[in-house]
């Protein structure tokens, strides 16, 4: 199907509006965050980026390929009037290199005149071969990085109880994993997400709970949408999919449709089967 067909046969904006998202003291009208790596190329990003109808966008500040081969500068294919830019801590693996690259992402948003200069997505992580989080250092970070006045949005694993102290640290949203960076095993442990949710939302039902990592396809967008979080933030998913343009259109309609569902609340599960027909009223034979 070529991109004309996808978007005129398919209208996002037919849907139920949901209406904005709040995220610090950010306002976003998609719960879709994109990032901007692994693309094939800067213009497939951008069309791609589009058809996701994401309206925030997180770009890594240690970005190896800002220029890429061609001599194209990554943000000349980003509107920055039209995106939030989200700047992240990809690639640390410690608190002091996470702190020096956020306050980097600061100075690089405040030259763009940017909205997300006064934000950051903190990834600390462990090793490189999982690319799992370090809780211990992740806390560290955020502890220093809120005194400094950023509002820190942590992608962190699925442990509620590291989930509850990254928001006493004062973590601006609390991002849980749903598997391991760029795997596509999509939501391993739904449970540890619910508890994340009850943790998290105790007392403060608006704090925004997202996930990252590990989706790979619409339904497992939808799956985390239903569970009650407050938006899905992906990269591969999209950028590594065999058509990615495609993909972002179906990851768009995903976080609509699973945000919808668990608005509209599910049916409970049953172990027999529920007759859709009432019986009551009926004539029976020999009457």
């Amino acid at each position: 199907m070529s991109e004309a067909a996808v978007s005129s046969t398919n209208r996002v904006d037919a849907l139920p509006a949901d209406g904005s998202f709040a995220l610090g003291t950010h306002t976003l009208s998609s719960r879709l965050i994109v990032g901007t790596g692994k693309y094939a190329n800067y213009d497939l990003m951008a069309r791609s980026l589009e058809a996701s109808g994401t309206d925030c966008i997180t770009v890594a500040v240690r970005r190896e390929r800002l220029i890429d081969a061609d001599g194209n500068n990554l943000l000349d294919f980003i509107d920055t009037d039209r995106y939030t830019l989200l700047p992240n801590t990809a690639g640390c693996f410690s608190t002091d290199d996470a702190i020096r690259v956020a306050r980097l992402g600061r100075e690089i948003l405040r030259g763009l005149d940017n909205p997300g200069a006064d934000w950051v997505k903190l990834e600390v992580l462990a090793d490189k071969k999982t690319l799992l989080p370090d809780p211990v250092e992740t806390l560290k970070a955020t502890e220093i990085l809120v005194k400094e006045g950023f509002q820190v949005l942590c992608y962190t694993t699925d442990d509620p109880v590291t989930a509850r102290r990254l928001k006493d640290a004062g973590a601006t949203s609390v991002m849980p994993a749903g598997s391991p960076i760029g795997s596509g095993q999509g939501i391993l442990n739904p449970n540890n997400i619910r508890i994340c949710l009850e943790y998290l939302k105790e007392g403060d039902p608006h704090y925004p709970v997202i996930v990252d990592a590990g989706v790979g396809t619409a339904s497992d967008v939808t799956l985390a949408m239903e569970l009650g979080v407050d938006g899905v933030l992906l990269n591969t998913g999209i950028a590594h999919a065999q058509d990615p343009l495609q993909m972002a259109y179906a990851m768009r309609y995903a976080t609509a449709a699973g945000r919808l569902a668990y608005l509209a609340g599910r049916i409970p599960k049953k172990l027999y089967a529920t007759a859709s027909s009432p019986e009551e009223g009926l004539i029976t034979a020999g009457r």
